[in-house]
């Protein structure tokens, strides 16, 4: 059974999460500082892990750490479903790192 504050906190992680514009990224991080609990990457995590219970899609495959490594990879159904998700967004990535992470890195704090 799940906690009314994960409940509260996973939605406002899911609102960001559905933002993420196709064919961009962001890092549990950046999601954490945007909602107002910079320590929290971790729970961001969990939250993405969880993901697959809401009801919306939540495209979880556009969270990786901040680095730009699929560090949530293991958490999608198939092998490398996360890595495929990223790529039919024509997002390049070798072994599990997103290449020019940077440059399609979404700041969620600026949301466009």
């Amino acid at each position: 059974m799940s906690h009314p504050k994960n409940d509260s906190f996973f939605k406002r992680v899911y609102e960001i999460v559905k933002l993420i514009p196709y064919g961009r990224v962001t890092s549990y991080g950046a999601i954490a500082k945007c909602i107002g609990s910079p320590g929290a990457a971790k729970m961001v995590g969990w939250a993405m892990n969880n993901s697959h219970t809401s009801k919306e899609f939540v495209p979880a495959h556009r969270v990786v750490n901040r680095n730009g490594l699929l560090t949530g990879k293991h958490h999608f159904t198939g092998n490398n479903e996360m890595q495929e998700l990223l790529e039919s967004e024509n997002i390049k990535v070798v072994n599990n790192k997103i290449v020019n992470f940077n440059e399609i890195f979404w700041n969620p704090e600026e949301l466009s």
